[in-house]
């Protein structure tokens, strides 16, 4: 009797849990739930995910473009750029111009003088230019004493290979020594050109100072 009372227990038993299992595919799941922690997880993995998709989808990096220098300037027979400026050069002498002395006509060097004695001074030089020595130019003192003289105006023209007498009036200094003037020919523009040449006198009863 025993034995027949636990059979059929268990057999109400299995049937109740068959009925159980068969009614259970009709409820449905609860909604997960999850924790802070599992959310912050969760958002930092999606985070990352984005970035390196981000990274995937942007352009490489691309070079800097090279800037390519730009073509010389053309240049003409001479070797003179085109349009190129050159600077004029401060005293700058003509190239067709030239003086070359030849003799002291008056006043050899070392001459004797007496504290403000006037005299002339004249030197014989040639136009060893191509182009002749136009009315304007000026012989003009570039340094020592100039002895109370003036520049001295070219009134008239002097051909290319002409030999020509310059001639300057001057007064010897008060000071007694060796005196020396230099002189120069010089366009009508103040561009010096030539051989530069001097007079050399020496004042009152004194030995004359050797220059170099």
């Amino acid at each position: 009797m025993i034995k027949t009372r636990l059979m059929k227990v268990q057999i109400v038993l299995a049937l109740g849990a068959i009925l159980i299992a068969s009614c259970s595919g009709n409820v449905p799941e609860a909604t997960p739930t999850y924790t802070v922690d599992q959310i912050q997880t969760y958002a930092v993995a999606t985070f990352a995910s984005a970035l390196t998709l981000t990274a995937i989808a942007a352009p490489s990096n691309t070079p800097a473009a090279t800037a390519t220098p730009l073509p010389p300037l053309a240049t003409s027979t001479s070797g003179t750029p085109f349009g190129a400026v050159t600077a004029p050069v401060v005293g700058a002498t003509a190239s067709c111009y030239g003086l070359t002395f030849v003799s002291d006509v008056s006043i050899p060097d070392n001459t004797q003088m007496d504290p403000g004695e006037t005299f002339t001074k004249t030197w014989k030089v040639q136009n060893s230019g191509s182009c002749a020595w136009e009315s304007g130019f000026k012989f003009q003192s570039t340094g020592g004493s100039a002895m109370g003289a003036s520049a001295v105006t070219l009134t008239s023209s002097v051909a290319s290979g002409a030999t020509y007498d310059i001639s300057v009036a001057m007064t010897a200094p008060s000071a007694t020594g060796t005196v020396r003037g230099n002189w120069r020919m010089a366009t009508a523009t103040g561009q010096l050109f030539g051989d530069e040449v001097f007079v050399q006198i020496v004042v009152g009863n004194v030995p004359a100072t050797t220059y170099p």
